[in-house]
């Protein structure tokens, strides 16, 4: 039987946005995964500026107006959209009309073009694409440290429950205040609206090495919403996150990583999705250009796509900033982050969004060092010339008794 063009690995929003583009450029285009009509149930959101033209209104379940809390309150000036994840899914899936779905565990690639599933066949195409999220089955690097996880504790409540919190168009992006009543790792109260009259009021922890244990962000979670006078019913559904920040670029031996696999996710906020949807059709016309006949400059035109030089240089520096934060002491966090906030609307948007700016990025990181006082400076210098945290565990003593 003749192999395909593109095999993407991978049935979430990446894999399935990657192979509906491949698809519609004529390429014979297949993908795997593991249970293919799964709902998703992960919440998505992102900034309304980043909204790909070709998603559909009815794909958005809510607007609201950001705004954010760190030492005092900030409008951010943006609005914030917030998916319908089974509108989502719908319409990708319904982009895979020219796209032959497997249903499979992939369990490695032996050689290039193939890959390996649990049940010991294989799949071939000329290019295979790692869309495996932060599992990246197809990856071969392995990380010199613990992990640095995003966590976060969530429930779903009435409008009604949570307007202490959010009035109605508000999403509440961050507030850093300890209103859980604890000290430690500082964690952050996220409050969107999902449409129909629902809220999500979440406790996260925006990165640590190793995420933040689930049951902690639980216990503040309650804790913060009694402070505030919300009572979430028993039965209130919960949500559960937790994903790796700071995976190293995607190393699999010819294999295109992409979507958080890739990884495009970006080290200060965990976003990923709008960086992933707007090069779906990017990356499928760098490979549609030579395939079928050259498969190895179709891949290499398809990781200069994903990774051009600029990316490269903006993910190295949101990277330091990642590894600086977590080398910040605890209670600092709130701080640096009113210095954040301060910055132009311009530093802001650009440090958040745009991936391959390398100039307004670097601009945005200038103006932070010089509004900053004395002691963040001291940090952000030493934090760049320092290795990695190895750890954010509380360092324990040990006694012997003789």
């Amino acid at each position: 039987m003749k192999h395909a063009d593109v095999l993407v690995v991978g049935g979430g929003p990446a894999g399935l946005a990657l192979a509906g583009a491949c698809g519609r450029l004529g390429l014979a285009t297949e993908l795997v995964d593991t249970a293919p009509d799964r709902p998703w149930t992960a919440t998505y959101g992102m900034w309304s500026g980043e909204l790909p033209a070709d998603i559909p209104t009815s794909v958005v379940a809510a607007r609201a107006a950001g705004r954010a809390i760190a030492v005092s309150e900030h409008e951010l000036g943006w609005e914030y959209a917030v998916l319908d994840v089974p509108a989502l899914q719908a319409h990708l899936t319904d982009g895979l009309t020219d796209v032959r779905v497997h249903a499979g565990r992939v369990v490695g690639s032996p050689e290039a073009g193939a890959v390996a599933l649990a049940d010991g066949s294989q799949l071939r195409a000329s290019v295979v694409v790692d869309a495996g999220g932060g599992a990246r089955p197809l990856d071969r690097s392995r990380p010199r440290r613990p992990a640095a996880a995003q966590t976060a504790y969530g429930l779903i409540v009435d409008e009604d429950a949570a307007a202490p919190l959010v009035k109605p168009g508000d999403a509440l992006f961050m507030d850093w205040r300890a209103d859980h009543g604890e000290t430690g790792w500082p964690t952050f109260l996220y409050v969107i609206p999902l449409g129909g009259g629902q809220v999500l009021v979440e406790e996260t922890s925006l990165a640590r090495r190793p995420g933040l244990p689930l049951s902690t962000l639980r216990r503040r979670l309650h804790a913060r919403l009694a402070h505030h006078g919300v009572r979430p019913p028993n039965d209130a559904r919960s949500e559960r996150v937790s994903f790796r920040v700071d995976h190293p670029r995607h190393r699999g031996s010819g294999v295109l990583g992409f979507g958080a696999a890739a990884p495009l996710i970006h080290p200060a906020t965990g976003f990923s999705l709008a960086s992933t949807l707007r090069l779906a059709p990017q990356v499928a016309s760098a490979l549609a250009t030579h395939l079928p006949a050259d498969p190895g400059a179709a891949l290499a035109a398809a990781q200069k796509t994903v990774w051009p030089l600029d990316a490269r240089v903006v993910h190295h520096v949101r990277r330091i900033g990642l590894e600086s934060l977590l080398r910040m002491p605890p209670t600092d966090v709130p701080a640096f982050f009113e210095q954040f906030f301060t910055l132009p609307e311009p530093h802001r948007w650009t440090y958040l969004t745009a991936r391959d700016d390398v100039g307004g990025t670097v601009a945005a990181m200038n103006c932070l060092f010089r509004t900053a006082g004395g002691r963040l400076r001291r940090h952000l210098v030493t934090s760049a010339l320092r290795p990695g945290v190895t750890s954010n565990e509380p360092a324990t003593r040990t006694s012997s008794r003789g």
